[in-house]
């Protein structure tokens, strides 16, 4: 591909394998799981390229067998993550200066180390930890992470090439996109092993440092991203990993004057937090820090009375109940016609009984355990609140089991109130709410998606008459900042879907595009002219 400086390597998005029975990628992430599941991973901090360990340690157990320690990391105190901070301004000397060419190579050594080398592991890492189906773990920890890595390649040179007109002459003018001045705090979630290696390294694409604290339920696989970050060479200091107590380390960033920016994915009330403390302290800052986050969703499905059932009962399962509805685009609520709605109930209650559960070693399982005690804790709470609640009623699932692992059925229930509180919260799982309206309502249930929750992050709706596709997809123009037509709301791809929303849903910087990565310079502006003036008179002085 021609930049304007040089041709860099064709990119392409990374081809899903299938791990179907009998296949070799199958066999060699078998090997890897059994490897790392019969071991335990020892995760230390990584500041200036040092592994430091502490006498605060926590181990890590595996969701869906929450008795079978599979690591331990270590927390920081407030020393280390100020050393964190201070290594990072050291090592922003070089990297920040290093041309632009050798910061590419970097990150497409990456991607190819992850798509080859690293790929069994990275993703039975991610199946272990974060208790992801092998068809999950593919499309999140390897492929969209390399997309990543290569397409905000593409998407810098693009940025550096993109320079002023050139019309006066004698003169040049050039923009130079400098990183920004100080360190970047990238947080990370759980749930995406891919967002977990994109966040800091996106910012650090550009030539800034990064002080990394990824989610305490992410680490394993933390470890393994943080080996080949420093595998493909990227130098010391330039990405940062500290853990531990979330509060205190955020504060301490937070507080230091060389601040300049925030990449977070998370909860909409964390992010709101760190707004709120940013605000406080931005007087004390050398600059303005950007703040970029994705938080959270109540994404929803609406379906015309003249789309087809089948497939719409179809993005309901698959959108609503993949990775145990632990995706900030999961279907959460869905609104389906009154007519429609006995057709598309059959068809989800076969989906769902035909659907296994248990741990990803089976692949024959469909979903697998919540992330955490926490997260069970929440979603059996919300199961046994829709039970009791007098204007609810569960059509599938409804129960939950946590003795061995954190395993909650995928749930379906229907809310008579369009309003209520299970059409309006998050729960982060796999609990879908529907509401049945009458088919001669459809502009008015339009006005309820839109206002319904504070979210506005993805959502689809299912027609086959354009005229309605038409009215939907313009009365909903911000209710999503990620919208589909005849398609689930979940599965945005790097390079095709750029990914984010606004309202509740964060800053909708769209993470996989040039839109996210130009956040991370701050131009300058540089104008040279060839032969200077040497009279301070202009034309029309003359008599």
């Amino acid at each position: 591909m021609a930049t304007g400086f040089f041709n860099i390597p064709e990119i392409k998005n990374e081809p899903v394998k299938s791990y179907a029975p009998g296949t070799t990628e199958r066999a060699e992430v078998v090997v890897e799981y059994n490897k790392l599941w019969n071991s335990k991973m020892d995760i230390p901090l990584t500041i200036n390229g040092e592994k430091i360990t502490t006498a605060d340690v926590v181990e890590i157990t595996s969701p869906h067998d929450h008795q079978h320690v599979i690591g331990q990391y270590y927390k920081a105190d407030q020393t280390m993550v100020n050393n964190a901070i201070e290594t990072a301004l050291e090592a922003r000397k070089k990297w920040s200066k290093m041309p632009w060419e050798h910061r590419a190579s970097i990150f497409l050594k990456m991607g190819d180390l992850l798509a080859g080398p690293y790929r069994a592991k990275m993703n039975a890492a991610t199946m272990i930890a974060q208790s992801k189906t092998v068809h999950q773990a593919e499309i999140d920890a390897t492929c969209e992470l390399v997309d990543f890595f290569k397409f905000n390649v593409k998407y810098m040179t693009e940025i550096y090439s993109d320079q002023p007109s050139q019309n006066a002459p004698n003169e040049w003018n050039r923009v130079e996109h400098r990183p920004l001045e100080g360190f970047v705090y990238a947080i990370t979630p759980f749930n995406f092993t891919s967002i977990a290696g994109n966040l800091p390294t996106s910012a650090a694409m550009m030539g800034n440092v990064v002080v990394w604290k990824p989610s305490a339920t992410q680490m394993y696989s933390a470890k393994i991203l943080m080996d080949l970050f420093e595998e493909a060479g990227l130098p010391k200091g330039v990405i940062n990993l500290v853990a531990g107590n979330s509060a205190m380390i955020s504060d301490t960033i937070f507080d230091h004057k060389a601040f300049a920016g925030v990449h977070f994915t998370g909860s909409t009330g964390v992010f709101q937090g760190i707004y709120a403390k940013i605000g406080k302290n931005i007087a004390s800052y050398a600059t303005y820090p950007r703040i970029v986050g994705e938080t959270g969703g109540k994404d929803f499905i609406v379906m015309h009375p003249s789309a087809d059932s089948k497939s719409v009962a179809t993005a309901m399962s698959r959108g609503a109940f993949e990775f145990q509805g632990q995706k900030c685009s999961a279907a959460s609520r869905a609104y389906i016609p009154e007519s429609k709605w006995e057709e598309v109930k059959k068809y989800v209650q076969e989906d769902l009984a035909a659907m296994k559960q248990g741990s990803p070693d089976d692949m024959t399982n469909f979903t697998c355990a919540v992330i955490s005690k926490k997260a069970f804790d929440q979603l059996s709470g919300v199961i046994d609140d829709m039970k009791s609640d007098d204007g609810m009623e569960i059509i599938a699932g409804g129960s939950y089991d946590g003795s061995k692992g954190y395993f909650i059925d995928n749930t379906v229930t229907v809310s008579r109130d369009p309003k209520s509180w299970a059409m309006e919260t998050e729960f982060f799982g796999p609990i879908l709410t529907v509401y049945v309206y009458k088919d001669e309502e459809w502009e008015e249930t339009l006005k309820l998606v839109d206002t319904t929750s504070i979210y506005a992050l993805t959502g689809a709706i299912f027609s086959h008459d354009r005229y309605a596709a038409i009215e939907a997809t313009q009365y909903l123009e911000n209710a999503a900042g990620n919208f589909y037509i005849n398609d689930k709301p979940t599965g945005a791809v790097v390079g095709q879907q750029p990914f984010g929303g606004a309202r509740g849903s964060g800053t909708n910087d769209k993470a996989g595009s040039m839109l996210n990565l130009v956040r991370w310079v701050s131009p300058r502006l540089i104008k040279e002219n060839f032969v200077s003036p040497t009279d301070f008179r202009y034309p029309y002085m003359g008599e």
